[in-house]
């Protein structure tokens, strides 16, 4: 004989069990904030520059007097972050990888096979920089940051990155064909 409370959680599985397993198959929603969208800007910013708000999560491509494309992104960690003036000396479709020496010394687990050795991941659909990457430079430097695309679309919208500025692949390659080299970029 089947007992109330047997007959009570099997009835609730039934309900929950396939709402949980829809929800774990349930494609990735970008939130509507971080969509690309056309917004208005302040004068001080000039048309063909780049301004980062790593705090609230947005790109913005300066396209015209007061007018910007304004994109959702993914930031650095606490105290991973970049900030400051750079310009983009490097553009690269379906960039090699490769994790900095500090990646591979803070993460040895993940990053151990890299350490003491050159190699690079090859650009694809499973490389972290994703589709495109625009490279920051600093009087002529390379400061080892990046604005790239990301195979992880749910760090939009997250300060997760060691300190690279993550964008959906779709949104990063939008951007890497109306950005030229020399573009500058503030990270505020």
């Amino acid at each position: 004989m089947i007992s109330r409370r047997t007959f009570i959680q099997t009835a609730a599985a039934g309900i929950f069990i396939p709402q949980f397993a829809q929800a774990q198959s349930a494609p990735f929603v970008l939130p509507e904030q971080f969509i690309p969208q056309y917004v208005r800007v302040k004068d001080e910013f000039a048309p063909g520059q780049i301004l980062v708000q790593p705090r609230s999560h947005f790109l913005y491509w300066i396209e015209d007097k007061n007018k910007a494309i304004r994109y959702g992104v993914g930031v650095g960690k606490a105290g991973l972050e970049f900030t400051g003036v750079a310009t983009i000396d490097v553009k690269k479709e379906w960039p090699t990888w490769r994790p900095t020496d500090e990646m591979i010394e803070r993460s040895p687990k993940l990053y151990g096979k890299y350490k003491g050795n050159l190699d690079a991941m090859e650009g694809g659909p499973r490389n972290p920089l994703g589709a495109r990457a625009l490279y920051l430079f600093q009087n002529g430097r390379d400061t080892y940051f990046r604005i790239h695309g990301t195979t992880q679309p749910s760090s939009i919208g997250q300060s997760v990155s060691n300190g690279c500025i993550r964008m959906i692949n779709s949104h990063v390659t939008h951007l890497y064909e109306r950005v030229p080299i020399g573009t500058k970029v503030t990270v505020v």
